[in-house]
């Protein structure tokens, strides 16, 4: 694959890159920017084991709400650029106190991260711009959600209107799952976040993830995705922040994907642009292709992870002066993204009882990987003493591979992770099910 942007070399102001975030998304993205030859270092805050084995990088150890000495460390290594990775950086307003400083960042302000850090505005941010999406209800107690719940035909979805970590969905199958997931939500299971709970008619298609970066006013599409959310094999168990994606998805047809950039992301960056948002970042889409068309399920203000460790393999060098394009309302229009040569797939190796309580602080032990077109980004690793390689989080190891087909691409995913191990190690063996010709293919 490979990007034509117009005049790439036309910046010399990118030697050095920051990236704030600890997972396998930054990690990703690191990655695929130091591919660029005018890119001499590439720091991450705070990053982890694992960062410091990609070429060019270092971790610095900052307190990114520190804000004097956040900005007097970033003159010091004199950062060209700054991508901001996960979501709650973002929501507090980090974007707006840097670019006040007049770094260039990739990443929305506090403004334009409402669309993930309040489900209910965004639900009625698409409600105002007539974007599809499914029938919704703004609750405030346990009271009125228990009088909705009651009065649907059908089980509701419940949702936390605030940041959860990706844990803040659930999808019950009777109105007493329902009754107990609010519940559980007022009662104060994710704090603050919780204050306001959305409920949601419950529609029903394969979902997909479509991401663009965005300037202000024009964007540019990244390859599809689709994501795996449930913790077991068939779509089955609890929500995660996802076990696996592969990219791109032929589920999203090209009259689709038309169909979703007329309806869904030009309608969104107008209806930005209509309250002054000024967006510098990638808008995540989360869609359901329903029977009547796709729909919005939900808005992210940063890649996705998993699906950004799958996509950023497919990036060419000249990734990163698409970011910086953004970063400073430049993007001409006329850039591209060609269609793959290749296709790509994750498979995610989690902690044992993830998404609920793991313990962590188990070796890792990797044994013969195999190179070609496959890597692996850490995502909750640290080091001891020893420079032992620990589990430090729910999800560990993303596992990465390309190929000309996606049953190669998962041959290879699931034959490195034979060679991985860590007491309690687990992860799905049916990552791709939907692409997949033969689903046994490397387990």
């Amino acid at each position: 694959m490979s990007i034509n942007a117009k005049s790439p070399k036309s910046s010399s102001k990118l030697k050095n890159i920051l990236i704030i975030g600890n997972g396998g998304r930054e990690n990703s993205l690191a990655w695929a920017i130091q591919k660029n030859e005018i890119v001499k270092k590439v720091y991450l805050v705070p990053g982890n084991a694992g960062s410091e084995r990609i070429k060019k990088c270092e971790r610095i150890k900052i307190d990114i709400n520190n804000k004097i000495k956040l900005v007097e460390k970033l003159n010091f290594l004199k950062i060209d650029l700054i991508v901001i990775g996960p979501e709650t950086p973002l929501a507090e307003g980090l974007a707006d106190l840097l670019r006040k400083k007049d770094f260039r960042v990739f990443g929305p302000g506090k403004d334009g991260a409402k669309l993930e850090y309040s489900k209910s505005w965004a639900k009625e941010f698409m409600h105002d711009a007539n974007i599809p999406t499914s029938k919704f209800w703004k609750v405030n107690s346990l009271e009125e959600a228990k009088k909705i719940i009651h009065l649907s035909p059908f089980p509701l979805v419940v949702k936390v209107d605030g940041l959860a970590s990706g844990k803040g969905v659930f999808i019950p199958d009777s109105k007493e799952e329902c009754f107990k997931a609010a519940e559980s939500i007022f009662n104060g299971k994710f704090g603050d976040s919780g204050n306001v709970v959305v409920l949601e008619e419950k529609i029903q298609g394969p979902e997909v993830s479509v991401f663009a970066l965005c300037d202000g006013e024009r964007y540019i599409l990244l390859p599809t995705a689709q994501d795996h959310k449930r913790l077991n094999e068939k779509d089955k168990g609890p929500n995660t922040g996802g076990m696996g994606a592969y990219s791109p998805t032929p589920l999203l047809t090209k009259k689709h994907l038309n169909r979703v950039i007329r309806e869904i992301i030009e309608p969104t960056i107008n209806e930005l642009n209509k309250r002054n948002i000024d967006y510098k970042g990638v808008i995540y889409f989360g869609l359901m292709i329903t029977k009547s068309g796709p729909k919005v399920i939900e808005y992210n203000c940063r890649f996705g992870d998993p699906e950004c460790q799958t996509i950023m393999p497919l990036m060419d060098q000249n990734f990163v002066f698409l970011l910086e394009k953004c970063s400073m309302g430049r993007l001409t229009g006329d850039e591209k993204i060609k269609t793959p040569d290749k296709v790509s797939g994750c498979v995610i190796a989690t902690s044992k009882g993830y998404p609920k309580e793991y313990k962590t602080g188990f070796q890792i032990k990797i044994g013969k990987i195999d190179p070609n077109d496959c890597q692996i980004f850490d995502s909750g690793t640290a080091l001891n003493e020893n420079g032992e390689l620990l589990t430090d989080g729910g999800r560990v190891l993303s596992i990465v591979c390309q190929d000309k087909d996606f049953d190669m691409v998962f041959k290879k995913a699931y034959r490195n992770l034979k060679e991985i191990n860590f007491e309690g190690i687990f992860f799905r063996s049916d990552i791709g099910h939907q692409v997949r010709k033969n689903i046994n293919t490397g387990i």
